[in-house]
């Protein structure tokens, strides 16, 4: 069967992934030198009780979205990435549709940026891959909440505190790129699927969209209230990856401030956490 075959072929490239290489805190007693199931389920933004049933096949035609996350968790290499989706049963993502593809370079970047949160998000604003003190942050997010667009219109509100001005910047800017996302890939229907909805739920989203509004990203200061180690005020700069359309954003204090001292103490904290 072919989720048999699928299971399988996750489980073995499971094995084979080291926590350190996934860019995890490695250490302690493992049975195994791959990542554990949970571990997996975390980088791939899905639940470890899917992981499980995929793994052992009682889960059938997983999403293009699932295999496109695992492949990113698993650091697949473009011919790995096909296979994954061939074995579920799927045609590779291709022309005309956001690349969710994560090259090496990349994945090898968020390993050394350990000090700053940092986070990839593709063109229509998902989150794809986070370090783990962008995930200490700003929280796990799971779903719809992994849409940064989704979450500006829809979400329940995150860490991040706004001023009318800022969340009006925010909106615009986001729904320019949205608009920017369709002209350049035209055929993804998970995309569309997304306009559709906020349009058909979001009164400011659909005024924005139908005005035309035209906006960009800034470099600029957010106020982040943290349940545990209080409120910081960070720098927030978004870089581009020329010619795969992600989006890195990254996080950073000034040194010898108070923010700083409390970004260094949530990294230990997000470390203790993982570890434990």
């Amino acid at each position: 069967m072919a989720s048999t075959e699928f299971g399988r072929t996750v489980r073995r490239w499971r094995d084979r992934a080291s926590p350190e290489a996934a860019g995890l805190p490695g250490g302690g007693h493992r049975r195994a030198a791959g990542l554990r199931r949970e571990e997996l389920a975390m980088l791939a933004g899905i639940s470890v009780d899917y992981v499980t049933r995929l793994e052992q096949g009682r889960a059938t035609h997983p999403s293009e979205q699932v295999v496109e996350a695992l492949g990113r968790a698993l650091r697949l290499s473009g011919a790995e990435r096909e296979h994954l989706f061939h074995v579920a049963g799927l045609v590779p993502p291709g022309q005309g549709t956001v690349p969710g593809y994560i090259t090496p370079s990349v994945h090898r970047m968020l390993d050394r940026l350990t000090g700053a949160p940092v986070a990839v998000s593709d063109a229509s604003w998902t989150l794809l891959l986070a370090n783990p003190l962008y995930t200490a942050l700003m929280g796990e997010r799971q779903g719809r909440e992994r849409n940064g667009a989704w979450r500006a219109f829809l979400g329940s509100g995150g860490r991040v505190r706004h001023t009318a001005q800022s969340r009006r910047a925010l909106e615009t800017a986001v729904v320019a790129d949205l608009r920017a996302a369709v002209r350049r890939y035209p055929a993804d229907q998970r995309l569309r699927q997304l306009i559709a909805e906020l349009r058909a739920n979001s009164d400011r989203f659909a005024e924005l969209w139908d005005s035309g509004a035209v906006g960009r990203h800034e470099a600029s200061r957010k106020t982040i209230d943290h349940p545990q180690v209080g409120t910081m005020t960070l720098d927030c700069d978004l870089l581009s990856v020329a010619g795969s359309d992600l989006r890195i954003m990254i996080y950073t204090a000034e040194p010898g401030t108070e923010d700083a001292e409390r970004l260094e103490l949530l990294a230990v904290l997000g470390t203790q956490t993982m570890v434990g």
